[in-house]
């Protein structure tokens, strides 16, 4: 079965699979330095691209604020999701009045720009597997000979680092969404045991 591209137009569709179409990712990348890999793709690789760009930003980013619809697909539209663009204050009949939110009818310029951002960076190489050595902090080769009997021995260690590990959101990405929510830290739940 093909691949439908379905764009989130603000009214929180159930369908909904991307933040971006082909056409919005264009016209990011017109003003790219470094577009050949978005330039280069078919239109399905595009679509492809921002689909798994969406899911991505979804599974790793916690927005504030909330679904501005129960049975919305995607995270946004949202509701009180405060946007640190907008004024502070604005005049109503009954006077000055906080209204400092996100529209809850359209998904944010920033968000959108984000996603094709993204979509550029898994056409570049796969973001959601391990690359080769990732999380290796050094490794150490030993060897010894040993005097008066025949032979030498040999040892290998490695250690590793879990902060030498890459991020799946790109860093120019995560900076894009960061007005709007934070990257969901993983963890795995268990507890160092320090002996005294």
């Amino acid at each position: 079965m093909a691949l439908t591209l379905i764009k989130e137009d603000g009214t929180g569709r159930t369908d909904a699979n991307s933040y971006a179409a082909a056409a919005d990712c264009d016209a990011y990348h017109d003003g790219h330095l470094y577009a050949t890999a978005w330039t280069a793709a078919t239109q399905a690789r595009k679509e492809a691209a921002l689909v798994m760009a969406t899911r991505l930003i979804d599974s790793q980013f916690q927005f504030n604020g909330f679904r501005a619809h129960e049975t919305q697909g995607l995270q946004w539209p949202r509701e009180k999701c405060p946007d640190p663009d907008a004024s502070l204050v604005s005049v109503s009949v009954l006077g000055w009045v906080g209204d400092n939110f996100v529209e809850p009818d359209l998904v944010p310029a920033a968000v959108v720009r984000a996603t094709c951002e993204m979509a550029r960076e898994l056409l570049i190489a796969d973001r959601t597997a391990a690359p080769a050595g990732e999380g290796i902090g050094a490794t150490q080769t030993s060897q010894a000979s040993h005097t008066g009997t025949s032979g030498t021995s040999s040892q290998a260690s490695t250690t590793y680092s879990k902060s030498d590990t890459r991020q799946i959101i790109s860093r120019v990405a995560r900076a894009m969404l960061a007005k709007y929510g934070a990257l969901i830290q993983g963890g795995s739940g268990s507890v160092r045991l320090v002996r005294a």
